[in-house]
């Protein structure tokens, strides 16, 4: 027996580590598994992340991140 996935439309916040940098993108739309917490995106969406990570856009703001190494 299947069970039928609860997909609900909410504003996530999307993070990628790319050429040694963290991107954090506040805000993007996804349809979110309730009970999984999967996200899925939209083609549209994806194609603005990219945009956005790709592009000359100044961030909202910058921070300042510690990294740990588990050893």
């Amino acid at each position: 027996m299947f069970r039928e996935e609860k997909l609900v439309d909410q504003k996530v916040t999307y993070s990628i580590f790319k050429d040694g940098q963290f991107y954090i993108i506040e805000n993007v739309p996804a349809r979110v598994n309730e009970e999984t917490g999967e996200q899925f995106f939209s083609p549209g969406t994806v194609e603005k992340i990219h945009q956005i990570i790709h592009g000359d856009l100044k961030p909202v703001k910058t921070i300042k991140t510690p990294i740990f190494e588990f050893s």
